[in-house]
Protein backbone atom coordinates (compact mmCIF):
# COMPACT_ATOMS: atom_id res chain seq x y z
CA UNK A 1 0.00 0.00 0.00
CA UNK A 2 2.90 2.34 0.72
CA UNK A 3 4.21 1.79 -2.81
CA UNK A 4 0.79 2.50 -4.29
CA UNK A 5 0.38 5.74 -2.33
CA UNK A 6 3.86 6.90 -3.24
CA UNK A 7 3.13 5.97 -6.84
CA UNK A 8 -0.04 8.07 -6.76
CA UNK A 9 1.85 11.07 -5.34
CA UNK A 10 4.64 10.77 -7.90
CA UNK A 11 2.11 10.29 -10.70
CA UNK A 12 0.33 13.48 -9.69
CA UNK A 13 3.65 15.32 -9.54
CA UNK A 14 4.56 13.91 -12.95
CA UNK A 15 1.25 15.05 -14.40
CA UNK A 16 1.80 18.49 -12.88
CA UNK A 17 5.38 18.71 -14.17
CA UNK A 18 4.49 17.52 -17.65
CA UNK A 19 1.23 19.44 -17.70
CA UNK A 20 3.04 22.70 -16.93
CA UNK A 21 6.54 21.97 -18.20
CA UNK A 22 5.69 20.88 -21.74
CA UNK A 23 3.47 23.91 -22.54
CA UNK A 24 6.09 26.18 -20.93
CA UNK A 25 8.87 24.60 -22.99
CA UNK A 26 6.84 25.02 -26.17
CA UNK A 27 6.03 28.59 -25.17
CA UNK A 28 9.74 29.36 -24.69
CA UNK A 29 10.57 27.91 -28.11
CA UNK A 30 7.68 29.79 -29.72
CA UNK A 31 8.73 33.01 -28.01
CA UNK A 32 12.30 32.65 -29.27
CA UNK A 33 11.01 31.94 -32.76
CA UNK A 34 8.68 34.96 -32.63
CA UNK A 35 11.45 37.31 -31.41
CA UNK A 36 13.80 36.14 -34.14
CA UNK A 37 11.07 36.40 -36.78
CA UNK A 38 10.08 39.95 -35.81
CA UNK A 39 13.70 41.10 -35.63
CA UNK A 40 14.57 39.67 -39.06
CA UNK A 41 11.27 40.80 -40.57
CA UNK A 42 11.98 44.37 -39.51
CA UNK A 43 15.45 44.27 -41.09
CA UNK A 44 14.16 42.62 -44.25
CA UNK A 45 11.38 45.21 -44.61
CA UNK A 46 13.93 48.00 -44.11
CA UNK A 47 16.11 46.65 -46.91
CA UNK A 48 13.03 46.29 -49.10
CA UNK A 49 12.31 49.98 -48.52
CA UNK A 50 15.94 50.94 -49.25
CA UNK A 51 15.96 48.90 -52.46
CA UNK A 52 13.03 50.76 -54.09
CA UNK A 53 15.03 53.61 -55.72
CA UNK A 54 18.10 51.54 -56.73
CA UNK A 55 15.88 49.01 -58.52
CA UNK A 56 13.79 51.72 -60.21
CA UNK A 57 16.97 53.46 -61.42
CA UNK A 58 18.57 50.12 -62.27
CA UNK A 59 21.42 50.95 -59.89
CA UNK A 60 21.30 48.07 -57.34
CA UNK A 61 24.95 48.64 -56.42
CA UNK A 62 23.82 51.69 -54.44
CA UNK A 63 22.39 49.43 -51.72
CA UNK A 64 25.24 46.93 -51.76
CA UNK A 65 27.40 48.65 -49.05
CA UNK A 66 24.53 48.64 -46.57
CA UNK A 67 23.78 45.01 -47.30
CA UNK A 68 27.38 43.90 -46.91
CA UNK A 69 27.83 45.88 -43.72
CA UNK A 70 24.69 44.30 -42.24
CA UNK A 71 25.93 40.84 -43.15
CA UNK A 72 29.34 41.48 -41.61
CA UNK A 73 27.81 42.69 -38.34
CA UNK A 74 24.97 40.18 -37.90
CA UNK A 75 26.07 37.27 -40.06
CA UNK A 76 22.72 37.26 -41.90
CA UNK A 77 22.83 36.43 -45.59
CA UNK A 78 21.01 38.97 -47.75
CA UNK A 79 20.08 38.67 -51.42
CA UNK A 80 18.24 41.26 -53.51
CA UNK A 81 16.49 39.93 -56.63
CA UNK A 82 14.76 41.78 -59.43
CA UNK A 83 11.21 41.16 -60.55
CA UNK A 84 12.41 38.22 -62.66
CA UNK A 85 13.92 36.51 -59.61
CA UNK A 86 17.53 37.09 -60.66
CA UNK A 87 19.94 38.16 -57.88
CA UNK A 88 21.30 41.65 -58.32
CA UNK A 89 22.87 42.13 -54.88
CA UNK A 90 24.34 39.29 -52.80
CA UNK A 91 25.98 39.38 -49.39
CA UNK A 92 26.80 36.00 -47.85
CA UNK A 93 27.73 35.42 -44.26
CA UNK A 94 31.00 33.79 -43.24
CA UNK A 95 29.33 30.43 -42.57
CA UNK A 96 27.68 30.14 -45.99
CA UNK A 97 29.19 29.33 -49.34
CA UNK A 98 26.32 30.55 -51.41
CA UNK A 99 22.53 30.55 -51.53
CA UNK A 100 20.84 28.11 -53.87
CA UNK A 101 17.81 29.95 -55.20
CA UNK A 102 16.53 26.67 -56.62
CA UNK A 103 16.15 25.19 -53.15
CA UNK A 104 12.46 25.00 -52.24
CA UNK A 105 13.18 26.53 -48.84
CA UNK A 106 14.58 29.58 -50.69
CA UNK A 107 12.57 29.68 -53.89
CA UNK A 108 9.14 29.40 -52.26
CA UNK A 109 9.49 32.52 -50.06
CA UNK A 110 10.98 34.43 -53.03
CA UNK A 111 8.06 33.46 -55.25
CA UNK A 112 5.66 34.51 -52.51
CA UNK A 113 7.38 37.90 -52.20
CA UNK A 114 7.43 38.47 -56.00
CA UNK A 115 3.71 37.77 -55.93
CA UNK A 116 3.30 40.63 -53.50
CA UNK A 117 2.76 38.54 -50.35
CA UNK A 118 4.67 39.15 -47.15
CA UNK A 119 6.43 36.53 -45.02
CA UNK A 120 4.48 34.62 -42.42
CA UNK A 121 5.78 33.26 -39.07
CA UNK A 122 7.36 29.83 -39.29
CA UNK A 123 6.80 26.92 -36.87
CA UNK A 124 8.13 26.55 -33.35
CA UNK A 125 11.92 26.75 -33.05
CA UNK A 126 13.10 23.34 -31.83
CA UNK A 127 16.68 22.80 -30.57
CA UNK A 128 17.25 19.86 -32.93
CA UNK A 129 15.97 21.67 -36.04
CA UNK A 130 18.90 23.38 -37.79
CA UNK A 131 16.78 24.81 -40.62
CA UNK A 132 17.66 28.50 -41.10
CA UNK A 133 15.04 31.24 -40.96
CA UNK A 134 14.22 32.37 -44.50
CA UNK A 135 12.29 35.61 -45.04
CA UNK A 136 11.46 37.42 -48.26
CA UNK A 137 9.83 40.84 -48.57
CA UNK A 138 8.57 42.40 -51.80
CA UNK A 139 10.12 45.64 -53.08
CA UNK A 140 7.15 47.83 -54.02
CA UNK A 141 7.19 51.01 -56.08
CA UNK A 142 3.89 52.72 -56.84
CA UNK A 143 2.07 49.51 -55.89
CA UNK A 144 4.08 47.43 -58.36
CA UNK A 145 6.51 44.68 -57.32
CA UNK A 146 10.00 45.60 -58.56
CA UNK A 147 11.87 42.81 -56.83
CA UNK A 148 12.35 41.16 -53.45
CA UNK A 149 14.78 41.12 -50.54
CA UNK A 150 15.73 37.70 -49.17
CA UNK A 151 17.34 37.13 -45.77
CA UNK A 152 18.65 33.78 -44.53
CA UNK A 153 19.40 33.72 -40.78
CA UNK A 154 21.13 30.93 -38.87
CA UNK A 155 19.30 29.86 -35.69
CA UNK A 156 22.22 28.35 -33.77
CA UNK A 157 22.31 30.86 -30.91
CA UNK A 158 18.52 30.90 -30.52
CA UNK A 159 18.35 27.10 -30.53
CA UNK A 160 21.12 26.95 -27.94
CA UNK A 161 19.22 29.40 -25.74
CA UNK A 162 16.05 27.34 -26.08
CA UNK A 163 18.00 24.18 -25.23
CA UNK A 164 19.42 25.77 -22.07
CA UNK A 165 15.95 26.84 -21.02
CA UNK A 166 14.68 23.32 -21.61
CA UNK A 167 17.52 21.85 -19.58
CA UNK A 168 16.67 24.28 -16.80
CA UNK A 169 13.03 23.16 -16.94
CA UNK A 170 14.11 19.50 -16.90
CA UNK A 171 16.31 20.15 -13.86
CA UNK A 172 13.35 21.85 -12.19
CA UNK A 173 11.15 18.85 -12.97
CA UNK A 174 13.71 16.44 -11.54
CA UNK A 175 14.05 18.64 -8.48
CA UNK A 176 10.26 18.62 -8.11
CA UNK A 177 10.29 14.81 -8.26
CA UNK A 178 13.02 14.62 -5.63
CA UNK A 179 11.22 17.07 -3.35
CA UNK A 180 7.91 15.23 -3.88
CA UNK A 181 9.57 11.92 -3.08
CA UNK A 182 11.27 13.36 0.00
CA UNK A 183 7.94 14.74 1.20
CA UNK A 184 5.83 11.76 0.12
CA UNK A 185 7.85 9.10 1.97
CA UNK A 186 7.41 10.52 5.50
CA UNK A 187 3.82 11.61 4.78
CA UNK A 188 2.87 8.16 3.46
CA UNK A 189 4.59 6.52 6.43
CA UNK A 190 2.70 8.84 8.76
CA UNK A 191 -0.59 7.95 7.06
CA UNK A 192 0.08 4.20 6.97
CA UNK A 193 1.58 3.88 10.45
CA UNK A 194 -1.86 3.25 12.04
CA UNK A 195 -2.70 0.84 9.20
CA UNK A 196 0.49 -1.12 9.89
CA UNK A 197 -0.34 -1.24 13.59
CA UNK A 198 -3.87 -2.39 12.78
CA UNK A 199 -2.53 -5.12 10.50
CA UNK A 200 -0.13 -6.33 13.18
CA UNK A 201 -2.88 -6.14 15.80
CA UNK A 202 -5.24 -8.14 13.58
CA UNK A 203 -2.65 -10.88 13.22
CA UNK A 204 -2.00 -10.78 16.96
CA UNK A 205 -5.74 -11.01 17.62
CA UNK A 206 -6.05 -14.05 15.37
CA UNK A 207 -3.05 -15.60 17.11
CA UNK A 208 -4.60 -14.86 20.49
CA UNK A 209 -7.81 -16.59 19.43
CA UNK A 210 -5.79 -19.66 18.48
CA UNK A 211 -3.18 -19.63 21.20
CA UNK A 212 -4.93 -17.86 24.03
CA UNK A 213 -2.20 -15.20 24.26
CA UNK A 214 -3.31 -11.69 25.00
CA UNK A 215 -3.09 -9.34 22.00
CA UNK A 216 -1.32 -6.05 22.50
CA UNK A 217 -3.47 -2.93 21.99
CA UNK A 218 -2.98 -0.75 18.94
CA UNK A 219 -2.81 2.38 21.08
CA UNK A 220 -2.88 5.96 19.95
CA UNK A 221 0.42 6.29 18.11
CA UNK A 222 0.56 8.71 15.18
CA UNK A 223 -1.30 9.11 11.93
CA UNK A 224 -4.45 10.86 10.74
CA UNK A 225 -7.20 11.40 13.35
CA UNK A 226 -9.60 9.10 11.49
CA UNK A 227 -7.16 6.19 11.60
CA UNK A 228 -6.35 6.85 15.25
CA UNK A 229 -10.08 6.65 16.00
CA UNK A 230 -10.22 3.39 14.03
CA UNK A 231 -7.36 2.07 16.18
CA UNK A 232 -9.24 2.93 19.37
CA UNK A 233 -12.36 1.21 18.06
CA UNK A 234 -10.28 -1.84 17.16
CA UNK A 235 -8.83 -1.96 20.67
CA UNK A 236 -12.32 -1.95 22.16
CA UNK A 237 -13.43 -4.70 19.79
CA UNK A 238 -10.32 -6.80 20.49
CA UNK A 239 -10.82 -6.37 24.22
CA UNK A 240 -14.44 -7.52 23.92
CA UNK A 241 -13.51 -10.54 21.77
CA UNK A 242 -10.64 -11.52 24.06
CA UNK A 243 -12.85 -11.14 27.10
CA UNK A 244 -15.61 -13.25 25.57
CA UNK A 245 -13.16 -15.98 24.57
CA UNK A 246 -11.51 -15.96 27.98
CA UNK A 247 -14.91 -16.18 29.67
CA UNK A 248 -15.91 -19.05 27.39
CA UNK A 249 -12.71 -20.99 28.11
CA UNK A 250 -13.01 -20.31 31.82
CA UNK A 251 -16.60 -21.51 31.79
CA UNK A 252 -15.69 -24.76 30.02
CA UNK A 253 -12.79 -25.39 32.38
CA UNK A 254 -14.78 -24.49 35.51
CA UNK A 255 -17.85 -26.44 34.45
CA UNK A 256 -15.77 -29.49 33.59
CA UNK A 257 -13.88 -29.28 36.87
CA UNK A 258 -16.96 -28.64 39.01
CA UNK A 259 -18.97 -31.44 37.42
CA UNK A 260 -16.29 -34.02 38.05
CA UNK A 261 -16.85 -34.09 41.82
CA UNK A 262 -20.59 -34.84 41.75
CA UNK A 263 -20.04 -37.23 38.87
CA UNK A 264 -17.38 -39.07 40.84
CA UNK A 265 -19.76 -39.25 43.81
CA UNK A 266 -22.48 -40.57 41.50
CA UNK A 267 -20.16 -43.29 40.21
CA UNK A 268 -19.31 -44.28 43.79
CA UNK A 269 -22.98 -44.45 44.72
CA UNK A 270 -23.72 -46.57 41.66
CA UNK A 271 -20.82 -48.85 42.60
CA UNK A 272 -22.20 -49.19 46.14
CA UNK A 273 -25.41 -50.56 44.69
CA UNK A 274 -23.66 -53.67 43.38
CA UNK A 275 -25.13 -56.74 45.06
CA UNK A 276 -28.09 -54.82 46.42
CA UNK A 277 -30.22 -54.93 43.29
CA UNK A 278 -31.81 -58.35 42.84
CA UNK A 279 -34.27 -57.49 40.09
CA UNK A 280 -32.75 -58.35 36.69
CA UNK A 281 -34.19 -55.35 34.76
CA UNK A 282 -33.11 -53.02 37.56
CA UNK A 283 -29.61 -54.55 37.50
CA UNK A 284 -29.45 -53.94 33.75
CA UNK A 285 -30.46 -50.32 34.25
CA UNK A 286 -27.83 -49.97 36.96
CA UNK A 287 -25.14 -51.24 34.62
CA UNK A 288 -26.30 -48.88 31.86
CA UNK A 289 -26.18 -45.98 34.32
CA UNK A 290 -22.64 -46.91 35.31
CA UNK A 291 -21.61 -47.03 31.62
CA UNK A 292 -23.21 -43.63 30.95
CA UNK A 293 -21.55 -42.16 34.03
CA UNK A 294 -18.17 -43.46 32.84
CA UNK A 295 -18.77 -41.99 29.40
CA UNK A 296 -19.80 -38.66 30.91
CA UNK A 297 -16.67 -38.70 33.05
CA UNK A 298 -14.59 -39.29 29.91
CA UNK A 299 -16.29 -36.39 28.14
CA UNK A 300 -15.61 -34.07 31.07
CA UNK A 301 -11.96 -35.11 31.08
CA UNK A 302 -11.80 -34.33 27.36
CA UNK A 303 -13.44 -30.93 27.86
CA UNK A 304 -11.03 -30.10 30.63
CA UNK A 305 -8.07 -31.13 28.46
CA UNK A 306 -9.45 -29.03 25.59
CA UNK A 307 -9.84 -26.01 27.87
CA UNK A 308 -6.27 -26.43 29.06
CA UNK A 309 -5.06 -26.78 25.47
CA UNK A 310 -6.88 -23.61 24.42
CA UNK A 311 -5.46 -21.72 27.39
CA UNK A 312 -1.92 -22.97 26.86
CA UNK A 313 -0.67 -19.67 25.41
CA UNK A 314 2.40 -17.85 26.59
CA UNK A 315 5.94 -19.13 26.57
CA UNK A 316 6.74 -22.39 24.80
CA UNK A 317 9.11 -24.90 26.35
CA UNK A 318 11.84 -26.56 24.26
CA UNK A 319 11.72 -30.35 24.47
CA UNK A 320 13.77 -33.16 22.90
CA UNK A 321 11.15 -34.93 20.85
CA UNK A 322 13.00 -38.27 20.73
CA UNK A 323 13.07 -38.43 24.52
CA UNK A 324 9.37 -37.64 24.87
CA UNK A 325 8.48 -40.26 22.25
CA UNK A 326 10.58 -42.90 24.02
CA UNK A 327 8.99 -42.07 27.38
CA UNK A 328 5.39 -42.17 26.17
CA UNK A 329 5.90 -45.29 24.04
CA UNK A 330 7.35 -47.08 27.06
CA UNK A 331 4.19 -46.31 29.06
CA UNK A 332 1.77 -47.19 26.25
CA UNK A 333 3.58 -50.39 25.33
CA UNK A 334 1.85 -52.08 28.26
CA UNK A 335 -1.53 -51.30 26.71
CA UNK A 336 -0.24 -52.38 23.29
CA UNK A 337 0.97 -55.74 24.62
CA UNK A 338 -2.41 -56.34 26.24
CA UNK A 339 -4.04 -55.82 22.84
CA UNK A 340 -1.31 -57.63 20.86
CA UNK A 341 -0.25 -54.42 19.10
CA UNK A 342 3.40 -53.51 18.67
CA UNK A 343 4.56 -49.89 19.03
CA UNK A 344 7.48 -49.30 16.66
CA UNK A 345 9.59 -46.15 17.03
CA UNK A 346 11.52 -44.82 14.05
CA UNK A 347 13.70 -41.81 14.97
CA UNK A 348 17.00 -40.42 13.77
CA UNK A 349 18.21 -40.00 17.33
CA UNK A 350 19.72 -36.58 16.58
CA UNK A 351 18.11 -34.86 19.56
CA UNK A 352 15.72 -32.73 17.52
CA UNK A 353 14.14 -30.07 19.74
CA UNK A 354 10.80 -28.35 19.28
CA UNK A 355 8.99 -25.66 21.27
CA UNK A 356 5.58 -26.69 22.62
CA UNK A 357 3.35 -25.63 25.52
CA UNK A 358 4.18 -27.20 28.89
CA UNK A 359 3.40 -30.93 28.76
CA UNK A 360 2.13 -30.33 25.23
CA UNK A 361 4.23 -33.04 23.55
CA UNK A 362 3.12 -35.64 26.11
CA UNK A 363 -0.53 -34.67 25.67
CA UNK A 364 -0.24 -34.91 21.88
CA UNK A 365 1.36 -38.36 21.99
CA UNK A 366 -1.09 -39.66 24.60
CA UNK A 367 -4.05 -38.56 22.49
CA UNK A 368 -2.63 -40.01 19.27
CA UNK A 369 -1.53 -43.32 20.81
CA UNK A 370 -4.85 -43.73 22.62
CA UNK A 371 -6.69 -43.04 19.37
CA UNK A 372 -4.46 -45.44 17.39
CA UNK A 373 -4.79 -48.28 19.91
CA UNK A 374 -8.58 -48.02 19.78
CA UNK A 375 -8.69 -48.77 16.05
CA UNK A 376 -5.61 -50.91 15.37
CA UNK A 377 -6.41 -54.63 15.08
CA UNK A 378 -4.53 -57.29 17.03
CA UNK A 379 -1.36 -58.62 15.44
CA UNK A 380 -0.52 -55.32 13.72
CA UNK A 381 1.67 -52.37 14.66
CA UNK A 382 1.63 -48.64 15.30
CA UNK A 383 4.60 -46.75 13.91
CA UNK A 384 5.80 -43.53 15.53
CA UNK A 385 8.35 -41.60 13.44
CA UNK A 386 10.41 -38.48 14.13
CA UNK A 387 12.13 -36.93 11.10
CA UNK A 388 14.11 -33.75 10.65
CA UNK A 389 14.10 -31.79 7.39
CA UNK A 390 16.25 -28.67 7.62
CA UNK A 391 14.66 -26.35 10.14
CA UNK A 392 11.47 -28.44 10.45
CA UNK A 393 10.77 -31.50 12.61
CA UNK A 394 8.04 -33.96 11.65
CA UNK A 395 6.27 -36.26 14.12
CA UNK A 396 3.91 -38.85 12.69
CA UNK A 397 1.80 -41.68 14.16
CA UNK A 398 0.52 -44.30 11.73
CA UNK A 399 -1.90 -47.08 12.68
CA UNK A 400 -3.27 -50.06 10.74
CA UNK A 401 -6.91 -49.60 11.60
CA UNK A 402 -9.88 -49.11 9.27
CA UNK A 403 -8.91 -45.50 8.58
CA UNK A 404 -11.41 -42.92 7.33
CA UNK A 405 -13.09 -42.25 4.01
CA UNK A 406 -11.25 -39.46 2.13
CA UNK A 407 -14.23 -37.14 2.38
CA UNK A 408 -14.17 -37.38 6.21
CA UNK A 409 -10.51 -36.37 6.71
CA UNK A 410 -11.34 -32.67 6.88
CA UNK A 411 -13.94 -33.24 9.60
CA UNK A 412 -11.78 -35.48 11.77
CA UNK A 413 -10.40 -32.46 13.66
CA UNK A 414 -13.82 -31.08 14.60
CA UNK A 415 -14.79 -31.21 18.24
CA UNK A 416 -17.08 -34.11 19.27
CA UNK A 417 -17.13 -35.37 15.67
CA UNK A 418 -16.96 -39.10 15.21
CA UNK A 419 -17.17 -41.10 12.04
CA UNK A 420 -20.53 -42.88 11.61
CA UNK A 421 -18.56 -46.14 11.21
CA UNK A 422 -16.95 -45.74 14.66
CA UNK A 423 -19.89 -44.81 16.86
CA UNK A 424 -19.50 -47.98 18.91
CA UNK A 425 -15.86 -47.19 19.81
CA UNK A 426 -15.45 -45.52 23.22
CA UNK A 427 -14.32 -41.93 23.13
CA UNK A 428 -15.46 -38.31 23.31
CA UNK A 429 -14.38 -37.10 19.87
CA UNK A 430 -12.03 -34.51 21.38
CA UNK A 431 -8.65 -36.22 21.02
CA UNK A 432 -7.69 -34.92 17.58
CA UNK A 433 -9.19 -31.52 18.36
CA UNK A 434 -6.85 -31.23 21.38
CA UNK A 435 -3.90 -32.29 19.21
CA UNK A 436 -4.86 -29.65 16.63
CA UNK A 437 -5.02 -26.90 19.28
CA UNK A 438 -1.64 -27.78 20.77
CA UNK A 439 -0.05 -28.03 17.32
CA UNK A 440 -1.39 -24.59 16.41
CA UNK A 441 -0.04 -23.15 19.67
CA UNK A 442 3.38 -24.53 18.72
CA UNK A 443 3.27 -22.85 15.28
CA UNK A 444 3.08 -26.27 13.70
CA UNK A 445 1.00 -27.84 10.97
CA UNK A 446 -1.16 -30.95 11.27
CA UNK A 447 -2.13 -33.20 8.36
CA UNK A 448 -4.08 -36.43 8.01
CA UNK A 449 -3.59 -38.86 5.14
CA UNK A 450 -4.39 -42.44 4.17
CA UNK A 451 -1.12 -44.33 3.54
CA UNK A 452 -0.80 -47.39 1.35
CA UNK A 453 -1.63 -50.58 3.21
CA UNK A 454 -4.56 -49.07 5.09
CA UNK A 455 -4.89 -47.23 8.34
CA UNK A 456 -4.53 -43.54 9.14
CA UNK A 457 -1.41 -41.41 9.47
CA UNK A 458 -1.44 -38.21 11.52
CA UNK A 459 1.60 -35.99 11.00
CA UNK A 460 2.64 -32.75 12.72
CA UNK A 461 5.43 -30.50 11.48
CA UNK A 462 7.05 -28.13 14.00
CA UNK A 463 9.78 -25.50 13.63
CA UNK A 464 13.04 -26.81 15.05
CA UNK A 465 14.05 -25.07 18.26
Amino acid sequence: MRVRLQGIVLTLVALLVFGLGIPLAISIAAGAQQDLFLDRLTDTARFASLAQRPLLDNKPYLIEPDVRRYTEVYGVQVVVVDQDGKPVVTALGPAAARIDLQDERISDPVDEALAGRRSQPAGVLMPWDSTPLVLAEPVLADGEVRGAVLTVSATDSERAAVLWWWLLLAAGGILAFVVALAVAIPVVRWILKPVKRLDDATGALVASVVSGREAEPVGEGGGPPELRQLGRSFDRMAESVSGALAAQRAFVADASHQLRNPLTALKIRLGNLDGHVDDEPAAADLEAARVDAGRLHQILDGLLSMARAEASGGELDPVVLDEVVAERVADWSVVGEARDVRLVVDTAGDGARVRVPPRGAETILDALLDNALKFTASGTEIRIAVERDGDRVRLSVRDHGPGLPPEELDRALDRFWRSPAHQNVPGSGLGLAIVSELTAHSDGELTLDLPEGGGLRIAMTFPAA
